[in-house]
């Protein structure tokens, strides 16, 4: 246990908090102490933690910079707070997505491949070049040019050839597939582009990119494309960057076929938006890249080998394998590397993520296996008497693995660091120093501190938290039976073991099992979607300043077209994207100021007073308000507005109603996604997913970012689900949700290689009974069989 505080100095003191919905809160958080934040979902527990303590930390750390290099730094408003004292540098460990560039991967962003290939570039046999003959990011280039020299007083121009040696194959330029174009998903051949043949998102003939093609001069606009001569099919298609001058300005003419690949293929597909992401995969096949079968890697790095394995065999190893490989090198001049790239992946093994490989995309790991390879960097960091911030670090773990997690937290606490914590799991909240409860409710309902002090203290208060810490579901002794079952046959996806199995419908069914086990390969890779099926995953909402939940959701197009009926005027006035802006801000009620190499400042328009409109359309009201004041309104309070009355509207109240089902009902109708946590975001997507009328709902891990006393809302709406006769699976590791299933599909028994298959198949009674596998064992612990 660390030595207990002495004096002020040892105190991070926060005076005044009153970001987003903090109430002019103070706080005083012990350093080198392991400190959990808790409350309910919209408490203000980010708020507090990154949008206060940690936005300062970096914020004064960012001013220690030169004027220039801010410049290029992310601009970093000052927290709404009156005095934070005793800071140190902040280290940020959040489930923030790693990148969208496909040519990351787990390697690449834990530095485990950089020492891989210093490693092959000493004991590669044959021996090729340096270790950038190894890197899939690096091609090969060989160029003459000049260069000048100093001879004396004299200044000479010398030619000279540069050469670089990179591992990057030629033909898929490192990326490891190659693509292929299906043109009829590119344009109507019958139409010519000013009939708008081209079907690609935001070409347009109206908008610029339609504009350019038109005008090009490499072709007719008013012709059918099927009538192109050869070359103006290549051209359309292929044309290698050209400047052209269209409406009397200079720009550059590229095929259509480059440009896609530069404008939307430089993202992996994961992280872009919908209808982005949907034109993509009707338009563009993938396959593994035929000159290098997927590797990335050019023939010389691959023909060179340790221990008759190449650069390619280690990094698509599973980690735990490629660890006791490394640890199998005996080669004296190289011992300490070999040391330390076998310290890093333990380090994996240790996190709980061992089943990986150094060659996974990292854009395709999930919210908490992104959150825990970050943490790979900082376990073996000799930094000390850091502030350390997580944001839910067992999200996406398995009981038995939140012990593993604890651990890691503690040996980052007891080499003198400060750890802050924002978490819900019961077994993290009992390992703090330091608990500081935030509420009671959400939104307006919350933001002030309800407890500070130790574990125990919390279970005696008279808070929420307090009073749920213990909570415990009982197993369910009496299952609904199934209406019938989904057949799944010879399941190989990933890891999967050629799984049979098969899954009852019109009940709660559970598919659980440990990290990596292939719970989300079996659910997302073997249900086929389509007609009656809604798959929910966690991959994240995309959000911008504009959207908030009544765009999101689709709320506002109704609440629109009632304003408009009700006042005899377009639809389009009560948009702050469109007619109704203020012209001073352009709807965003803030005006962004650039201070060029300083920090961008934001502040509240002064013409429309950050309510978004013009003056004129606030005089629109609809049962006495307007629309500035509807997206005002709690989304508990709209659903009372809008369910009778003059405000009477059934399609805006069906919405209001599932947000409040799944607990957002605190959350204002405007209120940016921006500023939404990532709990928040998860169950905005579920509520609009809970519109489709499916007959199966497949959701991955609801319960992540939800308190303790939500959760058993949760298990409401999915009981009001089942009873309405769909079939629900999920896939969790919530030990509550286990208890109230109907039927518990569990895969191990371990991860990557070691899982894959079906371990037990049955009720959550014969699962404690059995109690053979880890979930079973830790079921009966929650439940005290």
């Amino acid at each position: 246990m660390p030595q207990q505080p002495a004096d002020s100095h040892d105190m991070i003191r926060v005076q005044g908090a009153r970001e987003n919905n903090l109430q002019n809160i103070d706080v005083e958080l012990p350093k080198r102490r392991l400190t959990v934040f808790t409350g309910v979902s919209g408490s203000g527990k980010s708020s507090l933690v990154f949008g206060t303590v940690a936005a300062e930390s970096q914020r004064l750390i960012n001013e220690t910079y030169s004027a220039f290099l801010q410049g290029f730094m992310p601009s970093l408003a000052r927290p709404d707070v009156d005095l934070l004292d005793g800071l140190t540098t902040a280290i940020i460990v959040d489930q923030e997505r790693i990148g969208a560039n496909p040519r990351s991967t787990v390697g690449t962003v834990t530095d485990a491949n950089a020492l891989l290939r210093i490693l092959f570039s000493r004991l590669g046999d044959p021996q090729i070049g340096p270790p950038t003959a190894y890197s899939f990011n690096v091609p090969s280039v060989t160029a003459s040019g000049a260069v000048t020299v100093q001879r004396g007083d004299k200044t000479m121009a010398q030619k000279a050839t540069f050469s670089q040696l990179g591992g990057m194959c030629p033909r898929c330029e490192g990326r490891g597939s190659v693509t292929d174009f299906d043109r009829t998903a590119l344009y109507d051949e019958n139409l010519s582009l000013n009939e708008g043949a081209l079907l690609i998102p935001g070409y347009s003939m109206e908008g610029w990119y339609g504009r350019i093609y038109r005008a090009s001069g490499f072709f007719d606009p008013d012709q059918p494309i099927k009538n192109f001569t050869k070359r103006q099919l290549h051209d359309l298609l292929y044309k290698e960057p050209t400047r052209i001058k269209v409406e009397g300005i200079n720009v550059t003419f590229e095929g259509l076929i480059p440009k896609i690949q530069k404008s939307m293929l430089a993202k992996d597909v994961e992280s872009m938006q919908p209808h982005i992401r949907a034109f993509v995969e009707r338009a563009v096949t993938f396959t593994d890249c035929p000159d290098c079968a997927g590797t990335r890697l050019a023939p010389e790095a691959r023909s060179s080998k340790v221990k008759g394995i190449n650069i390619a065999d280690a990094c698509a190893m599973q980690i735990t394998d490629l660890a006791e490989w490394v640890t199998s090198l005996d080669e004296p001049s190289v011992a300490p590397l070999v040391g330390a790239l076998a310290d890093l992946l333990q380090a994996f093994v240790e996190i709980g993520l061992g089943y990986l490989s150094l060659a996974r995309p990292s854009g395709s790991l999930s919210g908490g296996e992104a959150q825990r390879t970050k943490m790979i960097r900082h376990l073996g960091s000799s930094l000390t008497d850091v502030t350390y911030v997580f944001d839910e670090p067992t999200a996406g773990l398995h009981p038995h693995d939140v012990q593993r997690m604890n651990d890691l937290l503690l040996r980052l606490r007891d080499k003198g660091n400060t750890v802050l914590v924002v978490e819900h799991e019961p077994e993290t909240i009992a390992i703090a120093d330091h608990v500081v409860d935030l509420g009671p409710g959400a939104g307006s309902q919350g933001g002030r501190v309800c407890f500070e002090g130790t574990t125990d203290g919390l279970r005696a208060s008279d808070t929420v938290t307090g009073r749920h810490l213990d909570d415990k579901v009982s197993v369910k002794q009496s299952v609904r039976r199934a209406s019938g079952v989904l057949e799944i046959r010879g399941a190989s996806t990933n890891n999967l073991r050629d799984v049979d199995v098969d899954l009852p419908l019109g009940v709660l069914v559970v598919v659980t099992g440990v990290a990596g086990s292939g719970k989300s390969s079996l659910v997302h890779g073997s249900i086929p979607l389509g007609a009656g099926v809604v798959s929910i995953d966690q991959s994240p909402i995309k959000g911008s300043r504009r959207s908030n939940p009544a765009t999101y959701t689709g709320l506002l197009e109704p609440i629109r077209k009632a304003f408009a009926k009700a006042n005899g005027v377009k639809p389009a006035l009560f948009s702050a994207n469109s007619e109704g802006a203020c012209p001073a801000c352009n709807g965003a009620g803030v005006i962004y100021t650039d201070l060029s190499v300083l920090a961008t400042v934001s502040t509240v328009c002064e013409a429309c007073e950050g309510r978004r409109f013009q003056p004129a359309v606030l005089e629109y009201t609809l049962a006495g308000l307007s629309i500035a004041d509807v997206l005002d309104l709690p989304v508990s309070e709209a659903e009372r507005f809008f369910a009778e009355g003059e405000a009477k509207l059934p399609a805006a109240h069906a919405i209001l109603q599932r947000l409040s089902d799944v607990g957002l009902g605190y959350l204002s109708l405007g209120q940016p996604l921006t500023t939404l946590s990532g709990g928040e975001r998860q169950r905005l997507k579920l509520a609009t997913h809970m519109s489709n009328k499916g007959g199966t709902y497949v959701l991955d891990e609801p319960t992540t970012g939800l308190h303790l006393a939500d959760v058993e809302n949760l298990l409401g709406l999915l009981d009001r689900l089942v009873e309405a006769g769909k079939s629900v699976i999920v896939v969790e590791h919530n030990l509550a949700v286990m208890a109230h299933a109907d039927w518990i599909v569990d895969l191990g028994p371990g991860a990557g290689h070691d899982g894959g298959r079906v371990v037990f198949e049955g009720t959550p009674a014969e699962l404690v009974a059995d109690a053979a596998t880890l979930t079973g064992q830790h079921l009966a612990a929650y439940v005290g069989a």
